[in-house]
């Protein structure tokens, strides 16, 4: 059986699966509260920024722009504080504090409240889980929508180290009368954009756009799947995804196969994207949603042997295997663990695909740009 008439034969499945799809489509559950613990010492967090010869003088230079000093002097409160030294500061392209206080204070405190959520968490508290778990900040990315809205950040911990997103912690459990400290490598960057901001321009992703606008086709939802990658905010504010986004290559070589000939590499992007609106619709849905998984996951959690992971494609065939993830993780002076090489493998592919450009950051999910198309059967 070739794999056009395969693909034929699951495909119909796919009819129910924009209700899985829908399912993801909320607000991120609040983390569990810890219960308040009993200050182990006197130091609020606030002072532990203050010394002069502290190696957080900018991140106070920081807080006090921000306007958030007297929050971290509060001792009615219980704080995480993902905690950048100096360094992390200047290696994230920040080289001093008057640069700091040259950026309009909205911008700072995004900044920094990305950088703290509302309980404690103890690095022995941080998950080990996959996918992560996701804990809010305080920052609401619109009010106006939900007062309840909140970013989130993912803590993650693993036998070989601990990070948060894809930023490595450093050090653990400095301890605050109204917090903790865990020290991180780097600024954490509070997401400004959604997914389809950069599906729809980033020329590398041409033809994952034409994919995804031939599966929107679909009378029973029309547009579903762009509105919950972002083109209506409204909709995607609460999703929470890992997108493998195929490069226009990984396209034009699989639609190449596909086309019996047909096609070659060579052609136009136009007469792929041509191809691609002659498929059946649910055959393009299920390879789309083949692609992404329900939950955000960063390169550095994915495991260290090949595991295979649900993907939405499994809210309507439940029995398939899903897709296998699989990183090397190194040690990168300077910045910590992080994932040296990435893959992700699809159940009908001979080889894995190559993440080449990892851990592209949004508001309602993560992005891996690989170089192959994931084929599900």
């Amino acid at each position: 059986m070739n794999r056009t008439t395969s693909m034929k034969t699951w495909t119909m499945a796919l009819a129910t699966a924009v209700i899985g799809f829908s399912a993801c489509n909320k607000a991120p559950e609040p983390a569990t509260p810890l219960a308040p613990e009993v200050p182990a010492t006197s130091t609020t967090l606030a002072q532990l920024l203050d010394s002069p010869d502290s190696s957080f003088t900018f991140l106070r230079a920081a807080v006090v722009r921000a306007g958030l000093l007297a929050t971290l002097q509060n001792t009615g409160v219980r704080l995480t504080v993902f905690a950048p030294d100096n360094d992390a500061f200047i290696a994230s392209g920040i080289p001093n504090r008057t640069v700091i206080n040259s950026l309009p204070v909205a911008t700072v405190n995004a900044l920094v409240n990305y950088h703290v959520i509302p309980q404690i968490i103890r690095s022995t508290s941080i998950p080990t889980t996959f996918p992560n778990f996701q804990y809010p900040v305080n920052i609401n990315p619109n009010p106006a929508a939900s007062p309840f809205l909140r970013l989130t950040s993912y803590p993650s911990r693993r036998s070989n180290g601990a990070w948060v997103n894809n930023i490595p912690i450093t050090a653990t459990d400095i301890p605050a009368a109204n917090g903790i400290v865990h020290k991180v490598s780097r600024l954490l960057s509070p997401p400004s954009a959604f997914l389809w901001n950069q599906i729809t321009t980033d020329p590398r992703l041409v033809l994952l756009r034409a994919a995804i606008d031939r599966a929107d086709q679909d009378p029973t939802a029309p547009g579903f799947l762009a509105n919950v990658l972002g083109n209506n905010p409204n909709v995607a504010i609460g999703a929470n995804f890992t997108v493998f986004a195929p490069d226009t290559t990984a396209f034009k070589n699989t639609l190449s196969f596909l086309s019996a000939g047909a096609l070659n590499p060579t052609m136009p992007n136009a007469v792929f994207a041509g191809f691609i609106g002659t498929l059946p619709i649910t055959t393009v849905k299920g390879i789309v949603v083949y692609h992404v998984l329900g939950a955000r996951a960063f390169s550095n959690n994915l495991p260290p042997t090949a595991t295979n992971v649900r993907t939405l494609l499994n809210s309507s065939i439940a029995s398939h295997p899903g897709v296998g993830v699989q990183a090397t993780l190194v040690n990168v002076p300077g910045f910590g663990l992080a994932a040296a090489t990435a893959t992700v493998k699809g159940a009908a592919n001979p080889t894995a695909a190559n993440v080449t450009t990892p851990d592209l950051h949004f508001i309602n999910g993560t992005m891996h740009i690989i170089n192959q198309v994931l084929l599900p059967q």
